[in-house]
């Protein structure tokens, strides 16, 4: 991205009165004013404007670059003393791990509302009893797994203490009535807060409701909590980065032809393909050409969650593509046609500085009418642009940083792209692929070991298999999974990938919500007796599951078994987990000789 060059050298005025009738402005010649001073202005005695100009800091207040930030690189040097000594102890080594030695690894969660709670709850669960909470140092979630990341980092400390605290924490509201969130009482309340965030200067949505239903059900009350204030989780490095991931869309598309990946850890808030970032208090607040213009305060992590979940702004296009991946390329005939009329020149000599030329042809009459019916977003959430007023490079196409997410339709067209918008629309992932893979790929984070922990609807292996693809399409290093028809009928509670030819590709452990030995082992090598067989039969995956994406109460049995069932996994297969981190572990050993 680049700035104008140029500083503005006028400050126009315009009355209210003066908008409506468009007739009469007050311009003041900037470059003239003393610095530091006011300076009494009037035109035709009829206005009285006090104005002072300042010094603004050469400083962008958006950070432009792909690197780390520098509160994250200090976050890893901490965090990792405490992976080594995690992993020595786990793994029984007899010397300490160099510096060098220590692979970064990463839990990464799908969506999938109270069912994504719950069972992220007993997968870190299992982890904590392995010893191994400390061996991660990311963790990342979309839609529901982002409410148990949020819940739990309220407490500075909450992987160095049992977790069954905050386990009997959210069980309790899990199987609580949720009737209360409907009374008149509590609507009075969404009114209010609806109001205050309006004179916020917040743009309102029916998403905001949605965050303030949420904590009405997940919680005792109104929680000032932040995403900012997770940063004293973070201090001393004992706990995971979390990492919420969401997309950013367009009104008049569909996922498929446009989204960018936008990441939110307590530090920062940006963009994945721009390599923009602004501070985590700073979002929602306007900015205009890298300068916080108008600072709004942070929004309550009710309204984040709200937002991170939001599986409202689907359009019908996204409902069709969600429901059958294969058919994302198709209706291509209510798309505009663009074609590349250099296409045809390969002896044309090469100008990285120029973009290449498309000539545009708009959908025809009925098709036009068509698409808008099926593009059309009822309920978006929207946020002010912190990219606005910015131009893109004029050789951003050459940019590597940029390609390895470069995935739209609008990618040769920069006037359509996110810098020109006024708001961020934005979006839960699961409507493309259920996942929040993306930020650990990026090769700034260098992640050894992904921890996969899948909780969505459907097929367990999708968002695994279409993550696969489309990283390699991207051209990002990531391991080919290949299952068979079989195996996917009959799946088992964890797999290894890795991809032996691309050291730079993370090895994922992969763990489907699945219930295959726990039916007949209530722990790793406890047999259950005939009295506790039917506790081992926990439907995850039936027609009639109690734990569907609509469900929104548990009763206790069902909260607990779920619970017991994603700890068991995780414990059941500690042997796997230790395999690919000692893996990890010698190739960084491999790497440096």
């Amino acid at each position: 991205m680049a700035l104008a060059e140029k500083k503005p050298h006028f400050c126009l005025y315009t009355s209210g009165e003066e908008k409506k009738n468009s007739v009469a402005s007050l311009t003041v010649p900037l470059d003239s004013l003393p610095f530091k001073e006011k300076v009494a202005v009037a035109k035709n005695e009829t206005v009285n404007l006090h104005v002072k100009s300042m010094d603004w800091s050469r400083n962008l207040d958006v950070r432009l670059e792909f690197d780390l930030c520098m509160e994250e690189k200090i976050f890893l040097q901490k965090r990792r003393k405490l992976v080594a000594s995690a992993l020595k102890k786990a793994l029984n080594l007899e010397q300490d791990l160099q510096d060098h030695e220590v692979p970064v690894v990463a839990v990464m969660t799908t969506g999938g509302g109270t069912r994504a709670l719950t069972s992220l709850l007993g997968n870190l669960l299992g982890l904590q009893k392995l010893g191994l909470l400390d061996a991660i140092s990311y963790i990342t979630g979309s839609s529901g797994s982002t409410w148990t990341l949020a819940h739990l980092y309220q407490s500075p400390d909450w992987s160095h203490k049992d977790i069954s605290g905050p386990i009997h924490e959210v069980r309790r509201h899990m199987t609580k009535s949720k009737l209360s969130c409907f009374s008149l009482e509590s609507l009075k309340y969404y009114d209010q807060e609806l109001k205050l965030r309006k004179q916020e200067g917040y743009q309102i949505s029916s998403i905001d409701f949605w965050g303030l239903l949420l904590e009405r059900a997940l919680s005792d009350g109104k929680n000032n909590h932040k995403l900012s204030d997770e940063r004293r989780a973070l201090t001393q490095g004992q706990n995971p980065l979390p990492i919420y991931m969401i997309l950013n869309i367009k009104d008049d598309y569909s996922l498929s032809e446009f989204k960018e990946w936008v990441e939110f850890t307590p530090y920062e808030v940006g963009f994945l393909k721009y390599g923009a970032f602004i501070r985590a208090e700073d979002f929602g607040s306007k900015f205009f050409m890298g300068r916080l213009m108008k600072k709004l305060p942070e929004s309550r992590i009710c309204f984040m969650k709200g937002l991170w979940s939001n599986v409202f702004s689907y359009n019908l296009l996204d409902a069709w593509h969600s429901s059958d991946p294969s058919e994302r390329c198709s209706l291509r005939c209510t798309q505009p046609t663009a074609v590349d009329v250099e296409g045809d020149e390969p002896s044309s000599p090469v100008r990285n500085h120029e973009l290449e030329t498309y000539i545009v042809t708009p959908e025809c009459g009925i098709m036009g009418i068509v698409r808008e019916v099926l593009t059309e977003r009822v309920m978006v959430s929207k946020f002010f642009n912190f990219l606005k007023g910015f131009q893109m490079h004029s050789e951003y196409l050459q940019s590597k940083s940029f390609c390895i997410w470069k995935d739209t339709v609008l990618e040769n067209f920069p006037n359509q792209l996110t810098e020109t918008a006024e708001f961020l629309c934005l979006a839960d992932t699961a409507g493309y692929i259920d996942i929040s893979y993306p930020p650990l790929m990026r090769p700034e984070r260098k992640v050894d070991v992904v921890l996969h922990l899948n909780y969505s609807s459907g097929s367990q292996t999708s968002p695994l298999e279409e993550a696969s693809k489309y990283f390699s399409k991207q051209g990002i290093p990531f391991p080919k999974i290949h299952l068979s028809e079989e195996e996917k009928k009959n799946l088992k509670e964890c797999y290894i990938f890795e991809d032996a030819e691309t050291p730079e590709a993370p090895t994922v452990v992969f763990f489907p919500l699945v219930n295959d030995t726990f039916r007949k082992y209530k722990e790793p090598g406890v047999e259950r007796s005939s009295a506790e067989m039917a506790q081992g039969n926990v439907d995850v995956s039936g027609l009639f599951s109690p734990y569907c994406i609509n469900s929104f109460t548990y009763t206790e049995e069902q909260f607990d078994n779920l619970v017991k069932l994603t700890s068991y996994n995780i414990q059941n297969n500690k042997h796997l987990i230790l395999q690919a981190l000692n893996s990890a572990i010698e190739q960084k050993r491999q790497h440096k000789k």
